[in-house]
Order: C-alpha cells, then structure tokens, then sequence
C-alpha cells in the first residue's frame, strides 16, 4: 500500500514516520499533476505548498481547528489528505469537487475562499467568536505574499496585533501571485529573506528566558534591539506581531517545529515561510505562471492542449493596435496581465503599463487620477474582482464624470472556477453607477468596434464586457444599441454577448416548428431605452431575455418595467437567467443546458409560450 492511500483524514497524517512524511510528500505531488493533467486546475501554486499543508495537517485537527485558506488554489493538497482523494479526478468537474475551499463538502474546510487578502480577517472573525464562546480550537490563517498587495490584508493584520488574540498567520512566500509579484510588499519581503538567523534566536530566546521572570523584563530593550538588527524593516513586528522567520518551507521538521511554536506562543503571529512555486515539476518551477491555471496538458512533458483565441487574446491585440495612435492610452491590471491578455502590450509599451498587484481598488482609484490628468486608462479586470473595487466606482470615477475605460473579463459564466468566479453580477452592479455606459461585444469584430467607440466616442466611464472563451457563430460587428439579427412574428428574443448564438440557434429550431422568432441583440446595455425590442414586443406579444447574469437587476427586468411604464401589452413572457447567480463549477456548456440557457432551452420556453405542443428535437 502506498503511504498516500493510508491518509483519509487530518488525524491520519500525524501517524506517519518521518520517512513515510517525505515519501508522502513525493506522492502527492505526482498525484496532483497526474490528475491535474486531466481536468485542468492550478497545479504550481499547489505543487509548491505539499510540505506546509502536510505540516499544517501534523499540528492541526482540520475537523476542529480553522485553517482559513487565502483565495484557497493551493487547497488541493488538504483535500486530498480530508478525505477526497477518491473523488479528486472529478475536481473542477460538473457535480465534482471544487478547486476552492467548500465547506458544504467537508468541515475540514473553514471557509469559502475564492477572492485574495482577507483570510487574516476571517481567521480574526473565528478567533473572536472562539473567545466569546468559550470554545477551545486554534485558528490558522495561510496567506501568500501575492495576497499581500491587497489593502484588506493590511486591516486584517493591523486589527489581529491589536486583538491580543491567540492566532497564527502564515505567509506562504513564492515571490508570485499569479505573475511576479511587484511593488513595494515584494522589495520588503526580498530584503526579509536574506535574514533567516531571528527565528534560531527567538526559539533559543523563549526556551532560556521565561516571559514572566525579572530577566525577560531587564533584557527586553536587548532583545528589540537585536531584533531590529536582524529585521530593521519588518512591518510586521511594528504593527505589533509576533515574527517568526523565515523558514524553508519545504523543510518538514523546520516547519512542523515552527508552526508548534507559533501555536504555543498564544498571541498574534506572524510565521514566514519561503516556499517555491510549482516544487518538483520541472516544468512548472522554470513557468510557475504558465503553470498556474491550465487547461488539460500532458503530464511527462507539460506540453498544454491547445485553446482557442479568445476575446482576452483580441484584447491585447486591439489595445497594441488603438496605442499607436493615442499615446495618452495606457493599461492597468491587477496582477492579471496573462489571464486579461495585456502581456503583449506589457511588452510592447511598458512605460504605459501598470500592473498594480491584487489591488483593485486602488487600480480603479489610479486610473481615475490619471484620467483626471488627461490620460486615457483602460483597466482590465475579471468581472469578479471588479466587485472589490464598487466603491472606486462611484466615488472616484463616476461623481466627476471621468473617462476610464473597464475592460471587464469573464463577464457572464467562466465554468470551473465556479462560484466565487462567475462574473454574473457586473450587469447588476455596474448599471447603479452613475453615468456608466456598459457595452456587451458579441464578436471579436464588435470588440474591436466597440473598443474603439468606448475609447473615442464617450464621455464618462465605460464598461466593456465579454466572455472568458472565444466568439461563435455569431461574427458581425453592429455597434447600434439594438439591432435584430431574425425577423419574426410569432414572439421575440432578446440576449446579448457570445449567447446571442443560443438565441439564434434557439430561432432555427422554433422556425422548424413553425414558429416565428424576431432575435433582437442588445449592444449597448446602458443606457438603453429598448425601442426596439418594444417595437417587436407590439407586434409579437411575447416576450424572452436569455441572460449571463443574476435575476436581480438583470435586462429583462428592465425590459417589462419599460413596457408596463409605455403601456405595451405583454401576453407572455420569460426571464432566463440565473437566478441568485450563485453558481457551481462546471463545464459553461453544462451549466447552459441546467438552467435553461442553451438553445434547446430558450426553445422550449418559446415554444410553451407560444402553446405549441410539438417536441423540441
């Protein structure tokens, strides 16, 4: 039997004899690529955390104990060791696991973690509410340094030294985020690697002097002295933590031993660890952000399936093409240059690329200054992490009207990242801020034409929003707030982005049926007044809105408001949308077809509204 197979749960693990730890580790790693390979996930960023998840798991009991993961991609270790390791070639598949931590799936997971920099918070809340409760369990945030450059990281930190209570914080350092880290939190960290002699002199320090005797008081002053030596500029012990580090974090017994200590200490600290993304693969060590989320590829080489261009692709490709002519065009992302598809206007203009780590909300604060002195910046963002700068939004950009451009991927479903990542909200959100202009491209051409209509033609803010993957069908270019793609009598569809092939393929199949579908395709989603759509709605009666968002706040809604306000008669009419927008993991087309999306679907409520009674094909 192999030592992986005998660990089914977090108690399992601290049975294990220090040869069978290392041999451990070496299966693990081998069984995350090997399945990894298969279904896609992020492979470096676990790859470089086996050691200090198998560490954790030897001083914690994580079906009592709250291990609080920070975006939670290096999670994939402690699920295998919690019990899924059966299920674990289902993860990031439909009815699989989850690539994030769920605590529906086990109480060894503390915590949904999907978005970075607030495990510390989280971690507080738990150690707060264990206090007040008279409860007995550790809590144990884990954060990486790419974490870092959030802001809310810093409140977590700067509240949890104040607390005074019992927690640990592990900084898991790989000087990577998703690319390279940057800024000023990655300089500090550097510098604090090359000092690795405070943690031997704090253990030896503990075990001599007693922190209630005289000797501890008289030598105080001697010890911050020498510690400032060591560390004069670790943040950390200023703001009031206790620093331990750093270590090697591929190290078992230097890790389980510092993580005991930090455990004992019972007080705010701060535990350093320096780990290597992508640990024992080749090929993700040499490209640990290649590595970090992939598709399917091959296990022996790394060689990735191939992927379609997708509208992230054409982005860069449209923003290296408007910058020759606009000098004052500059781009923004935050720590996404890859996932956006800037990495070639990186390389081409980088004076006039701004990568400002996984801070949103000040990316969103920047560009508003800039615009405000005459640049044109383009901040290109996940839908779901444009949620964290709402705020910026509205104070910064929209109340003095400025002219920043939201370039907003993975808006609408992005499949197995689930949940914490469908960008379902940005519709909802972004129509609530005053002035904004939001415009749904549903090809690559109407990308680059709508692109180019936001960056010259409007004033204000500007939201661009387009899919994760590539176009279909569909590949027109009509900038027009409206236009009607099929002509119809018998009810009209509405929808707008890469879903507009649903509608039209949803038409065909009606039209096989004898019935008569009018598609209409939203461009402009803000503002609108949909003189269109009601136009068609007159003449059909009947009313669908095939939507990539949540109910709340959805174009629909907006639709049948319009119409009751114009007295237009509605006979029938269906919303398809997504709900509360909580959505699992899945492939988009799976998730398409549950909830009534796909053309199969938006035909079959076309045709109840229609009271025909042939069966859809």
């Amino acid at each position: 039997m192999s030592v992986i197979e005998k660990i089914n749960c977090s108690n399992d693990v601290k049975e294990l004899s220090r040869d069978e730890l290392e041999l451990l580790c070496t299966e693990l790693r081998k069984f995350e690529i090997d399945n990894i390979a298969k279904t896609g996930g992020h492979l470096a960023s676990n790859l470089g955390t086996v050691e200090l998840t198998v560490a954790l798991h030897r001083v914690y009991d994580s079906s009592v104990d709250r291990i609080v993961f920070d975006v939670g991609h290096q999670c994939y270790t402690h699920k295998i060791i919690t019990g899924r390791r059966d299920r674990f070639s289902t993860l990031r598949q439909y009815g699989g696991i989850s690539g994030f931590p769920k605590p529906h799936e086990a109480v060894d997971d503390a915590f949904v973690a999907g978005h970075a920099s607030n495990s510390v918070s989280v971690a507080l809340g738990m150690a707060r509410a264990r206090t007040l409760n008279g409860d007995n369990y550790d809590v144990v945030a884990l954060i990486g340094d790419g974490a870092l450059t959030g802001g809310l990281a810093y409140e977590g930190l700067s509240n949890a030294a104040a607390s005074g209570e019992p927690l640990v914080i592990i900084l898991n350092d790989n000087n990577m985020s998703i690319s390279e880290n940057v800024g000023g939190t990655s300089k500090l960290l550097q510098m604090m690697r090359m000092r690795p002699g405070y943690l031997s002199f704090k253990k030896w320090y503990r075990a001599v002097i007693k922190k209630t005797s005289l000797v501890y008081k008289l030598s105080h002053k001697l010890k911050e002295w020498l510690k400032s030596w060591m560390l004069p500029d670790n943040i950390f012990s200023e703001m009031g933590l206790e620093y331990l580090g750093p270590i090697d974090g591929h190290n078992l017994d230097s890790l389980e031993k510092a993580i005991r200590l930090a455990r004992d200490m019972q007080e705010p600290v701060l535990l350093h660890v320096i780990t290597r993304k992508g640990k024992g693969c080749d090929y993700a060590e040499a490209h640990p952000d290649k590595y970090h989320g992939v598709g399917c590829f091959d296990a022996s080489t790394g060689v990735l399936s191939a992927v379609e261009t997708s509208f992230s692709d054409k982005l860069g490709e449209f923003l290296c093409r408007f910058a020759e002519e606009d000098r004052q065009l500059v781009v923004i992302t935050a720590a996404m240059a890859g996932g956006t598809g800037v990495e070639c206007f990186s390389s081409k203009y980088p004076d006039r690329f701004f990568d400002t780590g996984i801070a949103e909300g000040h990316a969103a604060a920047m560009a508003a200054g800039m615009a405000k002195q005459g640049l044109l910046p383009v901040f290109a963002v996940y839908s779901t992490f444009l949620q964290r700068s709402y705020d910026m939004l509205i104070h910064d950009v929209s109340l003095q009207k400025l002219h920043v451009v939201f370039c907003v991927d993975r808006a609408g479903l992005v499949g197995s990242d689930g949940e914490t990542h469908q960008g379902v909200f940005d519709v909802s959100y972004l129509s609530s801020v005053p002035g904004m202009t939001i415009l749904a491209p549903a090809s690559f051409q109407e990308l680059h034409d709508m692109l180019s209509y936001a960056l010259n033609d409007i004033e204000g803010p500007v939201a661009v929003r387009y899919s994760r993957g590539g176009e279909g069908e569909y590949k027109d270019s009509c900038v027009a707030a409206e236009s009607i793609l099929r002509t119809g009598e018998d009810i009209t569809l509405v929808s707008y982005g890469p879903l507009i092939n649903q509608a039209l393929e949803a038409a065909d199949q009606l039209a096989s049926m004898g019935i008569s579908a009018q598609v209409v395709k939203l461009g402009v989603l803000r503002p609108n007044d949909f003189s269109l759509c009601l136009e068609s709605v007159k003449k059909t009666g009947k009313l669908i809105v095939a939507e990539e968002v949540c109910d709340s706040g959805c174009i629909g809604s907006k639709i049948i408001s319009e119409a009751a306000i114009r007295g237009i008669e509605l006979k029938a009419a269906k919303l398809l949308n997504l709900g509360s927008g909580i959505v699992c993991h899945g492939k988009v087309s799976e998730i398409l077809h549950e909830k009534g999306l796909d053309a199969a679907g938006i035909a079959e409520q076309a045709q109840e509204l229609c009271g025909s009674c042939i069966e859809i094909k």
